[in-house]
């Protein structure tokens, strides 16, 4: 496979703040059916026809959504208590079960022609995982993968203490990447009491915030962050707003 000439692949970041989950979810498949339509009406001699790329972070109004193998019986609440929650519940068309979003997590969307940058979907989340695994070392936090689930995990090897940080879940369509991880920073857990986070009901969900005890500068997790995806993909990202 012929790949790009240059080896330093462009991303565009778009911080989009705080965003509707449904909005947010239109954004995604937009882009992606941008790129999707750039790759086949391509006239490039390259097997990788040029394409845009693009990583959306966000934070959300409560919500819960449920991946398409998931099961609606991983959500503990009925109608009435969402409403008093303030929260809403969507079905979507990523992988995965169930996952709480809120204020306070950081939310990343990354909309990639995976062409460019992995040679499948297991190295692609294996490559989203590091980028938060090394984030989570910055603030002197060991986090890890746990075996036979995706995501990004504390203590792994320690029974009854093993707590996940961070969830994943992507869909790909004709090789290009959408939806994407939900990192708990300064989120209120007790929303997780109303689901089986992913599917789980014998493991617990953390935040940075609570593994450090004190609130947690989110524009510094961000800057960080965005630092490890440029490493880890081998980007550049433009943080000019488009």
């Amino acid at each position: 496979m012929q790949v790009p000439s240059n080896p330093e692949k462009q991303v565009h970041l778009r911080d989009l703040g705080l965003i509707n989950y449904q909005e947010a979810w239109d954004l995604q498949e937009s882009l992606l059916q941008s790129i999707i339509s750039k790759k086949l009406n391509s006239n490039s001699d390259s097997s990788i026809p040029e394409t845009e790329n693009y990583l959306l972070l966000c934070q959300h109004p409560h919500v819960f959504t449920l991946g398409k193998s998931g099961s609606e019986d991983n959500l503990l609440a009925n109608f009435i208590q969402l409403q008093a929650k303030n929260a809403e519940f969507v079905k979507t068309n990523r992988g995965g079960d169930i996952t709480y979003h809120g204020p306070g997590q950081m939310v990343g969307y990354p909309i990639l022609n995976l062409d460019y940058f992995v040679k499948g979907i297991r190295e692609y989340v294996d490559k989203l995982e590091e980028t938060i695994i090394l984030t989570l070392n910055d603030y002197g936090i060991k986090a890890e993968r746990l075996n036979g689930a995706t995501g990004v995990w504390i203590d792994t090897q320690v029974p009854g203490k093993t707590r996940k940080i961070c969830a994943i879940g992507v869909r790909v369509s004709r090789g290009v990447s959408m939806h994407g991880f939900a990192f708990n920073v300064n989120t209120d857990l007790a929303y997780f009491h109303m689901i089986n986070p992913c599917g789980f009901t014998d493991k617990a969900v953390t935040s940075l915030s609570k593994e450090l005890g004190r609130v947690i500068d989110e524009d510094e997790v961000k800057a960080r962050y965005v630092k490890h995806f440029e490493i880890v993909f081998n980007a550049s990202l433009d943080t000019r707003l488009h």
